[in-house]
């Protein structure tokens, strides 16, 4: 396992991958990890965090937290 607290775009990657699977995203494809770059590590971080922190989330939880890696990905 990779040290998270490194800002690297590997772990960017990892944490976006790790998201995905435990939201279950059906739109997966279109969050690409390398969509995302390290500038925005701290936000990434703090989603995977609490991504991880739940066992379940609501669907309303899950829109609103697809939405927020949304706005993280590269213009």
């Amino acid at each position: 396992m990779s040290n998270l607290d490194q800002h690297t775009q590997e772990n960017v990657e990892i944490m976006i991958e790790a998201i995905k699977t435990k939201l279950r995203m059906a739109s997966g494809a279109a969050m690409q990890a390398s969509n995302f770059n390290v500038d925005q590590y701290e936000d990434i971080k703090e989603l995977y965090d609490i991504v991880n922190a739940k066992e379940r989330f609501s669907i309303s939880e899950v829109e609103a937290l697809v939405s927020e890696l949304g706005k993280l990905r590269k213009k």
